[in-house]
């Protein structure tokens, strides 16, 4: 079988012609990932030792109560470390201020999630169920601190009290495991989303449909660095 010049086949089209890497841009830096990285394991740490400690399937599975409780209680108290380590990193303090600050797009876009709005959304570096979830479980993780206190040290409050920690503690502990369960489950459909935590960095393309607010900031953060270049 004989081709014309300058033609190709299927084949050699597959083989020459390789599709480019998306350009990418950097989403998170060093201090950041650790954080998240900190907070996880710290926060798996705790919800683990709470499920051994409330199901009595896994407890008899597990046994040594004694050291599922320290292990519980140590990680309770160290929730909030990794936050508080981050606040050193000039630019984690910018994304907490970022989570902090809420605007007309964050409430277009939770409109646009409750009703189940399949148009694109409008987010700046975190979208508004990013933020909704970063107030409630650092709120919630303070609230446990809090309750998990009462309960470990009896002599800091009179019994009524503690009996009232003990009510919130576990209710709420249960739904902080229900809302991970739902941050997790989000994480897992949405690999570039991870691959950003992970490495830093996301593709261009996703930023844009995902966060254009931000990309849209960064790029006019670019073109002012290349203005002063040619300056």
């Amino acid at each position: 079988m004989t081709r014309t010049p300058g033609s190709a086949g299927p084949m050699d089209a597959a083989t020459t012609r390789r599709a480019e890497p998306a350009p990418r841009v950097r989403r998170f830096g060093r201090a950041e990932r650790w954080v998240h990285r900190g907070n996880y394991l710290v926060m798996g740490v705790c919800v683990a030792s709470a499920a051994v400690l409330y199901l009595p399937q896994l407890a008899e599975a597990v046994g040594r109560r004694e050291l599922v409780v320290r292990v519980h209680e140590i990680s309770g108290v160290l929730l909030p470390v990794p936050v508080l380590l981050g606040l050193a990193s000039r630019r984690f303090r910018a994304d907490l201020r970022r989570l902090n600050r809420f605007g007309p797009h964050d409430r277009a876009w939770l409109r646009s999630a409750l009703t189940r709005d399949e148009r694109p959304r409008t987010a700046g570096k975190f979208n508004a169920g990013q933020k909704v979830y970063a107030g409630w479980i650092s709120g919630a993780a303070l609230v446990l601190l809090g309750t998990g206190l009462f309960m470990w040290f009896t002599h800091l409050a009179p019994l009524p009290v503690r009996i009232g920690s003990t009510f919130v503690h576990d209710w709420l502990a249960l739904a902080v495991g229900i809302v991970l369960i739902g941050h997790v489950t989000m994480a897992l459909l949405d690999p570039e989303a991870r691959r950003g935590m992970r490495t830093g960095s996301v593709e261009r393309p996703w930023a844009r449909r995902e966060h254009r607010l931000w990309l849209e900031e960064l790029e006019r953060e670019e073109e002012a660095d290349k203005s002063l270049d040619h300056q």
